[in-house]
């Protein structure tokens, strides 16, 4: 992994996360049988401080990703239930407040778990999706399954997907299907699950923080014990997507 350097934003968000055990290190089990140095709770944004934090972090990741690609925007920032919800909310006021004239239009949707058959109905709470173009935004990508199901729901509401993003890009693989039966990595070439939803739908699949960001922000702490751990872990398990 080549070394850069990370604008402020994300370096007093990876300091925030650390000090807020968002961001912790140790021995982590993780559903793909792997076991991770690194553990990244985004469950944990759940006070006001971690909430703005998270919230302007996503809101400049969008913000930058306009600025590099003349005429990429977007109408509506869907979040899908639960884990979504509150985060499409913040997100918008903290795009509104970072540029008001390039997204103070911006609107937030999310959708219902099960559709309401009284008052106003249906399955969408927030802005209409219809004719809009449409960012997904969520805490994390692990198969791309909720994604999927956004995707769908968006399309059905005659929404049009210009993008993703989600808290973590963890870039690794995804498991194997030994590795899921607990026989190990079969040593197979496989993508990430972002780099896999990103070939299939062929839109900007973003994140606040990858894991080069992650090493990158330990490295200017002196954290060279938490970098070696991180460093090691990619290179068994880590891909470029």
């Amino acid at each position: 992994m080549a070394s850069t350097d990370l604008p402020a934003w994300k370096s007093s968000l990876i300091s925030l996360c650390l000090s807020s055990n968002v961001l912790s290190f140790g021995s982590f089990k993780l559903k793909s049988n792997r076991t991770s140095p690194y553990f990244f709770n985004c469950g944990l944004f759940s006070n006001a401080k971690l909430i703005r934090a998270i919230s302007s972090a996503y809101a400049e990741a969008l913000n930058a990703q306009a600025e590099d690609n003349e005429g990429w925007g977007f109408d509506v920032l869907f979040g899908p239930a639960y884990k979504g919800i509150p985060l499409c909310a913040t997100t918008v006021e903290k795009l509104g407040a970072l540029d008001e004239k390039r997204w103070g239009e911006v609107g937030y949707a999310f959708n219902r778990k099960e559709v309401k058959d009284h008052g106003e109905g249906g399955l969408m709470v927030g802005e209409s999706l219809k004719g809009k173009r449409v960012v997904i935004i969520d805490d994390v990508m692990t198969a791309g399954t909720a994604i999927r199901e956004s995707i769908e729901m968006i399309k059905a509401q005659g929404g049009t997907l210009v993008g993703i993003i989600v808290a973590v890009n963890r870039q690794e693989k995804m498991p194997s299907q030994s590795e899921k039966e607990g026989k190990g990595d079969d040593g197979s070439e496989r993508g990430s699950a972002i780099g896999e939803v990103r070939r299939e739908t062929g839109v900007p699949v973003l994140s606040v923080l990858s894991l080069k960001d992650l090493i990158e922000g330990m490295k200017a702490m002196g954290r060279e014990e938490e970098v070696k751990m991180m460093e090691d872990y990619y290179r068994q398990y880590g891909t470029q997507d």
